[in-house]
């Protein structure tokens, strides 16, 4: 069994670097299957080396479909029956469970009638989260807080008055006034924490839940720096980062043979999970692809090219005016003049088969999301390692509440605590 203080069965019991290596190679080998983007190239290498596992996604219905995307596990051992060096996906993306129990959760959870301005989802995240930091030794600071749930949610938790760290100033404001109404022992300040002239506090534990890209990158960075003596992240959209190519921050990791150097596209995969979308925004999400798609073959047919042709974001009014009026502003945008009897009914249809291929090979690619995660996140966790802390690793609740559940969670280590 898989604690919340980490501890793993023996076939898990390696080093983080070496997991982080298993990974990297793993991921290097099998980069066929997940990254060329399904959307963009029809045919993907994969699909002419595993002619079997072809066939077999091209006849799952849409109920096969979406059971399988969402039960990661039953997919990968699917998809190992035509592909068997996928045969160790769930060994590979194993992590513990931090959080402890339901009752304990709940406990720490801020009540809903104080939580003002905040989304269900958000609540229950910023309780479990908590819950698997407890106890806390040190004042918390929230880096990107935002209106500061999170730090309202870990007041009760820590010693001192809870800070937080937030660039927009109408959330400082909003987030202030909360404290203030609910008496919590928060503050939040104004601050660019990109900033070059940042200054961290002395003996804080820094906390993010759900800080993007470079900005969760930096708390690791200066908060390290800084030798705050606890940090405790949960990472999201990795891909938000200054540089085109993602660069390991461990030396470990970036000396690597054989690295893999993915790209910012590539990171999106990571978080192309998502399991708390309502219906209607799905609904429209698989209405602007299939008419994305209908015009992408129209585009390859006029063009005589049968390559693919990036299109901007669509303006919203766009989605009410029906796909002839998208193709038309599609190719504005694209700088091409659509022919007076362009069948749109026929590139539409054209589209829905489209989007069905698609939908099946983005299966097989999707299975590379936690993989490609938890490389990057067992970076971080090396990089800690490296400037002296130590780290547990793994999950602060389950999916069904936030697919993006890892909890990187790091104590300095003392001189004490490690004589050699």
């Amino acid at each position: 069994m898989i604690d919340r203080n980490g501890v793993l069965p023996t076939s898990l019991t390696r080093s983080a670097y070496q997991r982080w290596q298993e990974l990297n190679d793993w991921l290097v080998q099998h980069r066929e299957f997940w990254q060329p983007a399904p959307f963009m190239t029809p045919e993907p290498s994969w699909a002419r080396r595993y002619p079997e596992l072809a066939d077999g996604v091209a006849g799952l219905s849409d109920s096969d479909c979406e059971h399988l995307n969402e039960t990661p596990n039953e997919l990968a051992r699917w998809v190992a029956r035509f592909a068997p060096s996928l045969t160790d996906y769930a060994e590979l993306v194993q992590v513990p469970h931090l959080s402890p129990s339901m009752e304990e959760v709940a406990e720490v959870t801020l009540a809903e009638v104080r939580a003002t301005d905040m989304p269900g989802r958000k609540r229950l995240q910023s309780g479990a989260f908590a819950a698997s930091l407890a106890p806390l030794e040190h004042p918390a600071l929230d880096w990107c807080c935002g209106k500061g749930h999170l730090s309202r949610t870990l007041a009760p938790l820590c010693p001192g008055e809870t800070q937080g760290y937030e660039w927009n100033q109408e959330l400082v404001r909003d987030g202030n006034r909360l404290a203030r109404r609910f008496g919590d022992r928060v503050s939040i300040t104004l601050q660019d924490v990109m900033a070059s002239d940042l200054t961290l506090p002395d003996n804080f534990h820094g906390v993010a839940l759900h800080a993007c890209g470079d900005l969760h990158r930096q708390l690791l960075r200066r908060g390290s720096e800084a030798g705050l003596p606890r940090l405790s992240i949960s990472p999201c959209c990795y891909h938000l980062a200054g540089e085109e190519t993602y660069r390991p921050l461990s030396e470990k990791a970036a000396g690597h043979g054989g690295l893999l150097q993915p790209s910012r596209n590539d990171l999106r995969l990571a978080v192309r999970e998502t399991v708390t979308a309502p219906a209607r925004v799905r609904k429209q999400t698989r209405k602007v692809s299939q008419w994305r798609l209908g015009f992408d073959g129209l585009q390859r047919h006029l063009r005589g090219c049968d390559e693919y042709l990036p299109v901007p974001s669509h303006p919203a009014r766009l989605v009410n005016e029906g796909f002839p009026a998208f193709c038309r502003w599609a190719a504005e945008q694209t700088q091409m003049e659509l022919p007076g009897d362009t069948d749109f009914d026929a590139w539409l249809e054209f589209g829905a088969q489209r989007q069905a291929q698609v939908r099946r090979h983005e299966l097989v690619r999707h299975l590379f999301r936690r993989p490609l995660e938890l490389w990057v996140v067992l970076d971080y966790t090396v990089f800690l390692e490296e400037q002296g802390y130590r780290v547990r690793l793994g999950q602060f609740c389950d999916r069904a509440l936030t697919p993006r559940n890892l909890l990187i969670d790091a104590i300095r280590v003392s001189v004490s605590d490690n004589p050699a």
